[in-house]
């Protein structure tokens, strides 16, 4: 029996660090209005945590309070174990005391359509690449500045 292969948009992986283990959810209002109008989907999510000079400890999504884990609950889809505790001990050499690290896996759902599009006309993405936002914040800076300069002379 085959199966037809699930349709899926393309994958990011995004590794946040809260300074002073002050994970308070403030994000999590952002990340749900993207899961709830169907920008992304949230896969996956690990958290470590460093206390004073401790090791730094794995925290699955079950363990963390339940208050904050009641926050989470409406915007994880699902846990794949995509992120594994090896990726999160390996992001987190070197951690600072008292910070914690939030690693998150989503699926661009909005990219789905797209790719399928593409598939189905026997075309291919060459290449994709992300340009980080405080990159294309400094060159936006930059073009103001020289269009100001060019403006001045």
């Amino acid at each position: 029996m085959s199966t037809t292969p699930r349709s899926v948009g393309p994958v990011d992986f995004i590794a946040l660090s809260f300074t002073g283990n002050n994970f308070t959810g403030q994000i999590l209002p952002a990340i749900q209005e993207l899961v709830d109008v169907g920008t992304i989907r949230i896969i996956d999510v690990l958290f470590a945590v460093r206390e004073g000079d401790a090791d730094v400890r794995v925290v699955e999504i079950q363990e963390i309070g339940n208050e904050l884990f009641q926050r989470f609950d409406p915007v994880v889809e699902e846990i794949t174990g995509l992120i594994t505790p090896d990726d999160v001990r390996a992001l987190s050499a070197g951690m600072a005391p008292d910070t914690s690290l939030a690693l998150l896996l989503f699926e661009n759902t909005w990219a789905r359509k797209v790719g399928d599009a593409i598939q189905a006309a026997d075309g291919q993405v060459i290449m994709f690449e992300r340009i980080p936002r405080p990159v294309v914040q400094d060159l936006l800076e930059e073009r103001d500045r020289l269009l100001g300069e060019a403006a001045g002379a």
